[in-house]
């Protein structure tokens, strides 16, 4: 019986966190508010924020200084480096639509960003002088400035929830490996399972942006596709 009892209330329990996760507006999914963060230089939700501090705490101990130069993100601010680059392959000869296909190779349509929720970080070793281009792969690959970090990450992240979003698999499409690009995982897996149930192509015939004549339904499908959903399997 009092097994029974036991097993009763564990279910109550699972139950409850399975109905208590946050449910987030359209605003909060697309970077336009409804999100409290925390942070001054650099922005996170609370949770996000709390598991970083307590990875760089862990890091910190082996000699690496874990520090974000990405968090939150807005939706203007996403729509600002969307219409530069946009702007400048336009301006090197690019058509409008293979200035868009450059674009998505390491950049989000704003409003698809993960960086919107205040749940993914890109992180670079802050005790080592900073190099000339600092988000490249060769820095945290082979002998890169960033490797001890990244093998320091390999091994330890998961278990403070942070996985790598943009993986470097053959088989995966989208946007390119990106080792430096982290998510907190408790918070934005349930985040894209929401954000999946936005009507993009409704969503964008409200929205100016550069280029906007060529993002049509069938490019948002593929992108949905490729760009949002060929990320690491874990945050899926």
């Amino acid at each position: 019986m009092i097994k029974k009892f036991i097993c009763f209330l564990s279910a109550i329990l699972v139950f409850g966190i399975a109905f208590s996760q946050k449910k987030y507006s359209v605003n909060a999914l697309t970077g336009q508010g409804d999100i409290e963060f925390i942070g001054k230089t650099v922005k996170l939700q609370k949770e996000t924020y709390n598991a970083f501090e307590k990875m760089k705490k862990a890091a910190l101990k082996e000699g690496i200084n874990l520090k974000i130069v990405s968090g939150y993100r807005s939706f203007n601010s996403q729509k600002n480096i969307w219409n530069r680059k946009y702007n400048r392959f336009i301006s090197q000869g690019f058509s409008p639509k293979k200035s868009i296909e450059k674009i998505v190779e390491y950049s989000t349509l704003p409003g698809t960003s993960r960086h919107h929720w205040g749940t993914d970080i890109d992180i670079i070793d802050g005790s080592i002088k900073i190099p000339k281009s600092i988000l490249v792969e060769s820095n945290y690959e082979g002998n890169g400035v960033y490797s001890k970090l990244k093998k320091w990450m390999d091994d330890h992240s998961q278990s403070f929830g942070f996985y790598l979003v943009y993986t470097k698999d053959k088989i995966r499409k989208g946007f390119k490996y990106e080792p430096w690009h982290y998510s907190y995982k408790p918070l934005s897996k349930s985040m894209l399972s929401q954000y999946k149930e936005i009507k993009l192509d409704d969503f964008y015939k409200k929205t100016k942006l550069n280029g906007k004549k060529y993002i049509d339904a069938k490019f948002l499908n593929i992108y949905t596709a490729e760009n949002i959903s060929s990320i690491n399997p874990a945050l899926d």
